[in-house]
């Protein structure tokens, strides 16, 4: 019984060890890229489903590279009009679940994996910018955690962009009205977040802060 636990811990350390090294490896050239998270149940006559589409191929025509969590719904959407921008990368980070996660079509480059942490280790390691359309908890998951650790210094300042403001403005008259006067965030905390519907809104700001980076490995280099 415990060579068969110990077989058990052998075999999901090497799965683990071997998701991110084909991530690294697969992901290393892949430059400047924005993650677009949103929900797997959003259906193609959904009205956010063509902004995200949309918001996608404008980011690729900017020279973005695209990564999603490579399922249906919003995934589906950011990967199909990254997918149909020239001299871009559509990128889908896929995940093993009981339900609702098939691959969608539209990717240039898939990975898959077992594990959420490695995934999202993908996420923070290659995007320059996060965008979340309407989504669920795994949506707020990857919201919250991306707060987290830009509040808590575990990576730099990156643009976090809101898009559908009748979607997320509860979440943040909430955030202003509960969290900030209990004393749970400052008031600096929520200037990470961008709340727009604007398309060119959002590709205007990842555009300045990759001009940003650019300045600040010039200045390195220099």
């Amino acid at each position: 019984m415990i060579d068969d636990l110990k077989g058990d811990e052998s075999w999901r350390m090497f799965r683990i060890i071997s998701e991110f090294t084909e991530g690294f490896d697969t992901l290393a050239d892949l430059g400047f890229a924005i993650s677009i998270f949103g929900s797997a149940r959003t259906t193609p006559d959904n009205p956010y489903y063509q902004t995200a589409v949309e918001l996608a191929h404008a980011l690729g025509n900017n020279g973005f590279s695209i990564i999603t969590g490579g399922g249906p719904g919003m995934m589906e959407a950011a990967n199909k009009g990254a997918f149909s921008a020239p001299n871009t990368k559509s990128v889908g980070l896929n995940i093993e679940l009981p339900h609702e996660q098939a691959a969608n079509h539209f990717q240039d480059i898939s990975l898959s994996y077992r594990y959420f942490f490695a995934r999202k280790v993908m996420f923070v390691k290659y995007s320059m910018g996060y965008v979340c359309m309407p989504g669920g908890f795994g949506t707020l998951d990857e919201l919250m955690e991306a707060l987290t650790l830009m509040q808590t210094g575990k990576i730099y300042p990156l643009p976090l962009v809101l898009v559908g403001v009748d979607y997320w403005q509860g979440l943040i008259d909430w955030m202003k009205s509960s969290l900030l006067p209990f004393g749970a965030i400052s008031a600096e905390d929520l200037d990470y977040i961008t709340l727009t519907d604007e398309i060119d809104e959002t590709v205007d700001i990842m555009c300045r802060h990759r001009q940003w980076k650019l300045e600040q490995i010039d200045t390195l280099e220099g």
